[in-house]
């Protein structure tokens, strides 16, 4: 680790310059010699550097959703050539290339401040041996060797000896027990940050390469930090936990506001914002109008949440616009209660009504009479004088004669077959 250390000796300088700054105005506060000066001043530079470094993790955001919009033609390569391995890591080193995307792009951030990381061991490591590096001078290395965070000093390691911690003016207990707390802390930050964006923030209907290499990040990350933070010393365990508090809290807000397509966080985020375009009848802030600009862009390509957001904007009487805007739909009518207060909202369809089921008698006759129409008065109910003259006039037919004759009950209809004579 020191001649790892020492190859990053240029920025050695630069900081070890912000750490006393820092610890000159938090000196003032609770003192030069405590740990709560020294520790914050860790702490602050860490924050620095997270700061400075915004702009790359926006690279990398932008780099991760470039990276979903290719699982599709991902997921094409891996059916053409799913009995081919070297094939479809060929055609996938083929597609990174022509689309300008890099699936190593979320190391980035890592790969930043470890410079930063390695200055700040070399710095402490001049510390715990009692060198002056960089602009701190004796002065100031004796304020820092005294300098102790809960009990354990800001140079001392896990793997000390009792007769090195003695001299730092500690016990070896204290020393390993907070270091041992902070490795703990330091892996389970880290370990949950990966699984949150592995389970939350990941397109599962897809599977590529770079999920397979981020679940395996999940599980050998935690195991390196508790591995190599025996060899820590105390001051860089206090840089190193502060670094995977701030990413763990940066991913919980990326999830939270910009979650990846097609992912868990993605169906949370958008049924929140279905709610609040609801209850507001419009998108109030920009980044939610971005979100529906992106969604509306996609036409025919959404996934099942997006058309979902969609559908329940519409049942809600609003169209979301191609500019990310959401506006009243033309569809969308108004209508009042019944105590006069007026709503807004698309009219439910009329149920359609099942005919009900007619008797033989009503088969017979030709069925009911449509509604609104007067039913004549039956043959019985009619009167006498109300009959036309023709019909009084009209001669009764002879039974077996003219025109075919209802057949009686029990009958065939139709002529019947006169019966022969019974035999004697």
């Amino acid at each position: 680790m020191d001649t790892i250390a020492s190859l990053f000796s240029f920025i050695t300088t630069p900081v070890s310059w912000v750490i006393v700054q820092f610890h000159k105005m938090y000196g003032a506060i609770f003192g030069p010699d405590t740990g709560w000066a020294w520790g914050l001043s860790i702490v602050s530079l860490v924050i620095l550097i997270r700061i400075c470094l915004i702009p790359l993790f926006v690279k990398q955001i932008k780099s991760t959703r470039a990276m979903q919009t290719l699982q599709p033609e991902m997921k094409k390569i891996q059916e053409r050539y799913k009995n081919d391995k070297q094939r479809q890591s060929e055609e996938m080193m083929k597609l990174y290339k022509e689309t300008g995307t890099n699936p190593l792009s979320s190391c980035l951030p890592i790969l930043a401040q470890s410079p930063f990381f390695f200055a700040l061991y070399h710095v402490l490591n001049g510390i715990a041996t009692g060198k002056t590096i960089g602009v701190i001078n004796d002065s100031l290395l004796a304020s820092a060797r005294q300098a102790h965070i809960f009990g354990a000093p800001l140079a001392a390691k896990f793997t000390d000896s009792s007769d090195k911690v003695a001299q730092l003016g500690a016990t070896l207990t204290d020393v390993r027990v907070v270091t041992a707390i902070m490795i703990v802390l330091m892996s389970a930050s880290q370990f949950y940050t990966q699984r949150q964006l592995m389970t939350k923030n990941v397109d599962t209907t897809v599977k590529t390469p770079f999920m397979q290499q981020q679940k395996m990040l999940m599980y050998v990350f935690p195991v390196m930090f508790a591995v190599f933070g025996i060899n820590f010393p105390v001051g860089v365990l206090v840089y190193w936990l502060t670094t995977n508090v701030w990413t763990m809290g940066q991913q919980m807000y990326v999830i939270h506001n910009n979650p990846t397509p097609g992912s868990k966080a993605q169906a949370a985020y958008l049924e929140r914002l279905t709610k609040h375009v609801t209850n507001h009848g419009k998108a109030r802030k920009r980044s939610e109008r971005t979100i529906i600009k992106a969604i509306v862009a996609k036409g025919r390509d959404r996934n099942e949440f997006e058309r979902k957001f969609i559908n329940g904007l519409n049942k809600a009487g609003l169209a979301a616009q191609a500019d990310g805007s959401v506006v009243k739909s033309d569809a969308a009518v108004a209508t009042q209660t019944e105590d006069g207060t007026p709503t807004t909202g698309t009219p439910a369809a009329p149920k359609r009504q099942q005919p009900k089921r007619q008797t033989k008698a009503q088969r017979q006759t030709g069925g009911p009479k449509p509604a609104g129409e007067t039913t004549s008065l039956s043959k019985s109910d009619e009167p006498e004088d109300a009959k036309p003259a023709s019909a009084a006039k009209k001669p009764a037919q002879q039974p077996g004669t003219g025109t075919r004759s209802k057949a009686q009950s029990g009958q065939r209809k139709g002529p019947q077959r006169p019966k022969s004579p019974s035999k004697k």
